[in-house]
């Protein structure tokens, strides 16, 4: 059975592109709906804790150093298989090879800068939510 919940994260350079709206607006006209939602800043040591999976590879130092250069909207979403939906709708990594209509077809600029983060997995949104979100800030 896949879950109901999963993560987003409006990243730095679609908050400075001020696409912030038009994201949520094609979230929720995919049928999602919003069950926590906050501005913040990532500290290093936060955003180095959230990415540490990715802490031997060769790009982590430059996408710990993105993550933290502007605010974030993190995000927790419902609806029915939302993971891969939410998956569906951003669209890949790569903005050029992303689907139209995507997310990141829109409003992503390279890989590097590609808008939008989404859970992988049902097992990641909940860690990656829970590390957002404390269980009392996410409506029931």
């Amino acid at each position: 059975m896949t879950g109901t919940r999963t993560f987003t994260m409006i990243k730095p350079d679609a908050v400075e592109d001020k696409n912030i709206g038009n994201i949520l607006q094609m979230i929720t006209d995919a049928g999602f709906t919003i069950k926590a939602m906050k501005l913040r800043r990532l500290s290093t040591e936060q955003a180095q804790e959230f990415y540490a999976i990715h802490s031997e590879r060769p790009f982590y130092g430059e996408l710990v150093e993105y993550m933290t250069s502007g605010p974030i909207i993190a995000a927790i979403l419902e609806k029915d298989n939302a993971v891969e939906d939410f998956r569906t709708l951003i669209g890949a990594t790569n903005p050029a090879e992303a689907a139209e209509g995507t997310i990141r077809a829109k409003y992503a600029e390279s890989i590097g800068r590609n808008a939008v983060h989404g859970s992988d997995s049902d097992e990641n949104a909940e860690i990656e939510g829970n590390f957002h979100f404390p269980v009392a800030e996410v409506v029931a």
